[in-house]
């Protein structure tokens, strides 16, 4: 990611309905992050382009005080690109680059209301397996769903 790429990022995040402002704002945030200090951050994050034109991003890294663990924090994909496996490739990428950094697990935290169906399908899809549900986490009616994937 280079940061000619945030400018790009930014409304493909606030036009993805899954992202409330308050989530875009620390995507940002982590952007910004990895944008002054590299993967010192503890952030990596890689683009999908296609002729220039910036299509999505990933955002992971290795979680804290764990040896081999790593997030996945962010996948946002264009409205328009989505369904023709841009996600699926940002996906394999991260895979690829926590595997070879000594991942042995891939961790994802995401919502249970029913805007993020298709989010759980896409993991789902992708070999990652539900491991627990806090109820209520992000506000009442609205659980946190962890999925892990083993490498």
């Amino acid at each position: 990611m280079s940061a000619q790429d945030k400018a790009s990022l930014l409304p493909i995040l606030k036009s993805t309905p899954e992202f409330k402002p308050i989530e875009v704002d620390v995507a940002e945030e982590v952007i910004d992050s990895y944008l002054n200090h590299g993967t010192e951050s503890g952030y990596h994050i890689e683009v999908a382009e296609d002729e220039g034109k910036v299509l999505g991003y990933v955002c992971f890294g290795e979680t804290p005080c764990t040896v081999g663990t790593f997030d996945i924090y962010w996948i946002a994909v264009d409205k328009e690109r989505r369904g023709r496996s841009v996600g699926k490739t940002l996906s394999d990428v991260a895979e690829k680059a926590i595997k070879e950094a000594g991942g042995r697990l891939i961790i994802i935290e995401t919502s249970s209301v029913p805007l993020y169906e298709n989010t759980m399908k896409f993991y789902l899809a992708r070999g990652y397996e539900v491991i627990a549900r806090i109820p209520d986490f992000y506000m009442v009616g609205d659980d946190k769903i962890i999925l892990q994937k083993k490498l």
